[in-house]
């Protein structure tokens, strides 16, 4: 008996944490910093075009769950990619997939965030990317599913176009390609407060 009160106690003690997550609900443009290890990126993100996307990238912010990430894929004038892996190169946790909002008239031009997901339309997560060009060919069409753009950088875009040219190599522990020969840090990723 013990046993399952303990069990009770444990569950509902986790919802009431999870229930803490302030993600601003109510701000229809929330701005999360990023701190890196090249210097301070400012995204504002739009919940009026993207507010699954909004919500979902918001909780792993708030949670600190992007802290200390690397940005793992750099493709000189496409993207740079981030949020799943640690410096050790370790995939982190991840929530279950959510709803592809590409269709939401926001377009892969240079200097949004959008979500990377595998070839299946609605398997983004947690990993982001940004565009360092304009990308029009991820955009959906008649034919196709995109990617979802939920926000654009309003400071530090000389740090993404620095960030788009460092050097980059094949990695044999991932046996991945453009990944940076030098690990760039996400040190930080706060919630502002509202304006």
């Amino acid at each position: 008996m013990k046993w399952i009160v303990a069990s009770l106690m444990l569950t509902l003690s986790s919802l009431a944490s999870a229930a803490k997550v302030d993600i601003q609900p109510d701000n229809l443009y929330p701005q999360v910093e990023m701190q890196t290890t090249m210097g301070k990126i400012v995204v504002e993100l739009d919940r009026t075009r993207a507010p699954i996307t909004v919500d979902n990238f918001l909780t792993y912010v708030v949670k600190g769950e992007y802290d200390n990430t690397i940005f793992h894929r750099i493709i000189a004038e496409f993207v740079v990619q981030g949020g799943g892996l640690d410096p050790k190169l370790e995939e982190k946790a991840e929530d279950k997939p959510i709803f592809n909002e590409s269709g939401n008239g926001l377009s892969n031009s240079f200097g949004t965030i959008a979500m990377a997901r595998e070839n299946d339309p609605h398997t983004a997560t947690r990993q982001f990317y940004f565009n360092v060009a304009d990308n029009k060919k991820l955009d959906p069409s008649k034919r196709r599913w995109g990617y979802a753009v939920f926000g654009e950088v309003v400071e530090g875009r000389e740090v993404l176009e620095a960030m788009a040219v460092v050097p980059t190599e094949h990695n044999a522990k991932l046996n991945w390609p453009d990944v940076p020969v030098t690990p760039i840090i996400l040190k930080s990723a706060k919630l502002l407060p509202r304006k």
